[in-house]
């Protein structure tokens, strides 16, 4: 497993994230806990989560099931890099969602308890609160770092300007303010490289990409098709209905190029500027390997332009669209 500094801390971390959103809802409690030792037998030290996942009625199962996980102890916790987030609503009352300073601390100790630990490595804010001042946002983080309770705090689904808004905010008070984002970005979704990425390598922001296959579409989706494996459903099906023949290009590239479409997506993103860790998140042992397995793959120059050549950039703005 390779290893590198999250964003421009000293923290180092798996270049893939083990991603839990389906440890509940579609992975029984057992394999959740056999996929999780396996990602650490492959050297995959950084786990993600949220307090909203396990939805619905059961938000919160998928910390409980991590925590379940850490309670069989043999340095599981200890090993672990421990990433959740808030921002999601965990009830019907007001103050139970968002970034107030009374749902931050709140919304900690819940996930405290839920995952059986008294620290958070990275407590990661799920989405930004634009009713939310950052002087309570980051009164609030500084409190819980004093108090031991979070180490880092991270972003999801931030714009650029939020980016430098947050970080100029904390510049001011002296705090070392967000060391990750992260954000959807793939071959297919690119709009990152407009604001978001220039923000993060500026401010040394660690990017965290999810949904790396979107969605599983470059994941081989054709081929899985065509093969009677997989039916499109979800996401995919729109997807598959405007970029087909993209689709059909890239699967055939991959093909020559004698790699696994999803390896090669990985891959790509494993390249690109201020990535720290692509966020994978397997129903069952079978595709963690699958995800590893794209660790072993190298893109030479010709490939990475033939994929820009497929799936067209975006320069950072406003170069991207103007003069």
């Amino acid at each position: 497993m390779e290893f590198t500094y999250l964003g421009r801390t000293g923290l180092r971390v798996s270049r893939l994230c083990l991603g839990t959103m389906n440890f509940g809802p579609h992975t029984e409690e057992a394999d959740a806990h056999q996929i999780m030792d396996v990602a650490h037998e492959q050297g995959i030290n950084f786990f993600d989560t949220a307090n909203v996942y396990g939805f619905g009625e059961n938000k919160g199962r998928t910390e409980e099931i991590i925590g379940s996980w850490f309670a069989q102890g043999g340095g599981r916790r200890e090993r672990t890099v421990l990433a959740t987030k808030l921002y999601g609503d965990m009830g019907s009352w007001p103050n139970e969602g968002k970034l107030s300073a009374l749902n931050i601390r709140r919304a900690v100790d819940a996930s405290l308890k839920r995952l059986g630990t008294d620290y958070i490595d990275l407590y990661q804010m799920h989405h930004i609160d634009r009713a939310t001042p950052w002087e309570e946002i980051w009164q609030a983080m500084e409190v819980l770092v004093t108090q031991g309770k979070i180490i880092y705090v991270g972003s999801s689904n931030f714009a650029g300007w939020h980016l430098a808004q947050a970080q100029e905010a904390a510049k001011a008070r002296g705090f070392l303010g967000l060391t990750s984002e992260q954000s959807l970005y793939n071959l297919l979704e690119r709009s990152v490289e407009l604001e978001v990425v220039p923000a993060a390598e500026h401010y040394g922001i660690g990017l965290i990409p999810w949904s790396p296959l979107h969605g599983g579409v470059l994941g081989g989706v054709l081929r899985k098709e065509r093969e009677g494996v997989r039916r499109v459903s979800g996401r995919a099906v729109e997807t598959l209905g405007v970029k087909r023949e993209q689709i059909a290009r890239y699967e055939d590239l991959a093909a020559e190029i004698g790699h696994e479409p999803g390896d090669i997506a990985l891959a790509w993103l494993l390249t690109r500027p201020a990535v720290t860790a692509p966020i994978v998140g397997p129903r069952t042992v079978e595709q963690l390997h699958a995800a590893v397995r794209a660790l072993d793959v190298t893109l030479d120059q010709k490939t990475l332009d033939q994929l820009d050549e497929i799936f067209p950039g975006r320069r950072p703005a406003p170069e991207d669209y103007a003069w």
